[in-house]
């Protein structure tokens, strides 16, 4: 008898998440693109200091952020460098086509955002 896979409807005690909460510093100027399927989206990175550094120099996290949806790229745009903000999301791979073949990069997708 072959065993089936179990999926999130059958298996109550496995509940897959992909969620983050990021509270961090603005390090560059959000940018809008427009790709080539017609769709917006808002780039800027963050910058989250380590709370343990393995020595004595400071160590620090640089995250991309991705924005797609309308009101929370808006108030994305209004975000500055060196501005602090809490954003909920979760963690994507992005690929596309690139001159030398398929590229890729990982993103943090921004579902909400506020300034703190």
């Amino acid at each position: 008898m072959k065993k089936e896979a179990a999926t999130e409807s059958q298996d109550p005690l496995r509940n897959p998440r992909n969620e983050v909460f990021l509270e961090g510093r603005v390090s560059s100027e959000p940018n809008e693109k427009l790709l080539p399927s017609g769709d917006l989206v808002v780039e800027f990175r963050i910058v989250i200091d380590r709370a343990k550094s393995r020595g004595k120099k400071r160590e620090v996290d640089t995250l991309e952020i991705a924005v797609w949806a309308a009101k929370v790229r808006r108030r994305a745009l209004a975000l500055a460098v060196d501005d602090w903000v809490a954003i909920d999301g979760a963690v994507r791979r992005r690929f596309w086509r690139a001159p030398t073949g398929v590229a890729s990069r990982w993103q943090v997708e921004a579902s909400q955002l506020r300034r703190l």
